[in-house]
């Protein structure tokens, strides 16, 4: 006899679901941790002692057996020995998709590889269609073959010459790709006063790269850290960002960053930029020139010279700055004025939402 045969559900007794809710947990934890296997583990168990979220039946060992089967860890040592576990691809893909779900759950599904605009005008994708050429066209959108056969029609092969009403121009799309830079502060100031601001910007850093990646496949996203010095890092390095014993050193970031931006082809550029506080650094010859206190005017015109100088390359930039504090306020103001672009002052809770919506505009 076919059919279905129910039975009463009882919450946590399906084969995998003890594994889910303890990932879930590490997960969380790993945010934290900068992606340090051993300590998330270290922090279960303590939390286990107190919660109890293991059974007789799945404890830590059967969690942490599960994760090596399921490729989540690699063991790089014994399983007596977590600290020397490490991150597998699977469990770095993992949590990217999971921030993504957590700061934009709502994300529309349309849209695919393109942002919206209301603008048109000369772009950079070609099309099958000509017209006559204008004067301040570019020469390189000349279609020679097309210019070529109207000056043959108009004077014929004996008296063949190129005039300006014999030139045909390729028309062209106002294309929406955008090559973005993301900057993220790791200066010592993101943990200070018992807050952890570096996690929230990590978490948002992970579901940005997964966003781009999965829904503008066209975008380029680069990602930048800058403390003393800037430097670039790769998406897989996400989950392992830590703050370090730096200054803040915005010139250094903004420099690299529009290094990045230069050689990209594409024409819509900016740069989002997450940081709690002032540039109190700046390289000078060989060494630093460092003032940890109020904002230095000789470190502060540095900053500002380089807003001013992205806006006349046309790059936006949009700061997300995670402090109130008025004087910060009052610089990011200054700063935003001479790029002529965009500042949001931001908790740590709504630093996400306040990242993806500027993006999709």
């Amino acid at each position: 006899m076919l059919g279905w045969r129910f039975k009463r559900w009882e919450p946590g007794t399906e084969p995998d679901a003890r594994f889910e809710d303890l990932l879930e947990i590490f997960r969380q934890l790993l945010l934290y941790t900068a992606g340090n296997v051993g300590e998330a583990i270290s922090w279960m168990t303590e939390l286990d002692r107190t919660y109890n979220f293991t059974s007789d039946d799945y404890g830590m060992a059967d969690f942490l057996n599960d994760l090596i089967e399921k490729g989540y860890v690699n063991p790089a040592g014994s399983r007596e020995n977590p600290l020397k576990f490490h991150l597998s691809s699977k469990m770095e893909v993992h949590l990217r998709r999971t921030a993504l779900d957590e700061i934009f759950d709502d994300l529309s599904k349309s849209g695919r590889g393109n942002h919206d605009t209301r603008f048109s005008g000369r772009g950079d994708e070609e099309t099958s269609e000509l017209r006559p050429y204008e004067f301040g066209d570019s020469i390189d959108k000349i279609s020679l073959p097309d210019s070529l056969k109207n000056a043959l029609i108009s004077r014929g092969i004996n008296d063949l010459s190129l005039r300006q009403e014999d030139l045909e121009i390729r028309e062209t799309y106002y294309k929406t790709q955008t090559s973005s830079v993301l900057m993220i502060d790791i200066s010592h100031s993101m943990i200070l006063y018992g807050e952890d601001r570096i996690t929230p910007a990590r978490k948002v850093a992970m579901a940005l790269s997964e966003f781009i990646t999965t829904r503008y496949p066209k975008d380029t996203l680069d990602i930048i850290v800058f403390g003393d010095d800037a430097w670039p890092v790769e998406i897989k390095d996400l989950p392992y960002l830590k703050v370090g014993p730096y200054h803040t050193n915005t010139v250094a970031g903004l420099e690299l960053a529009m290094d990045i931006l230069r050689k990209k082809k594409n024409p819509n550029k900016q740069i989002l930029m997450i940081t709690d506080g002032k540039p109190t650094c700046i390289k000078q010859g060989r060494g630093y020139y460092k003032n940890s206190f109020g904002l230095d005017r000789k470190i502060l015109t540095r900053t500002l010279s380089l807003a001013h100088k992205c806006r006349k390359l046309n790059i936006p930039i949009t700061t997300f700055m995670i402090a109130t504090d008025p004087w910060l306020v009052d610089f990011v103001d200054q700063f935003t004025k001479a790029n002529a672009g965009k500042a949001f002052y931001s908790s740590l809770d709504n630093l996400g939402e306040f990242v993806f919506k500027n993006y999709k505009k």
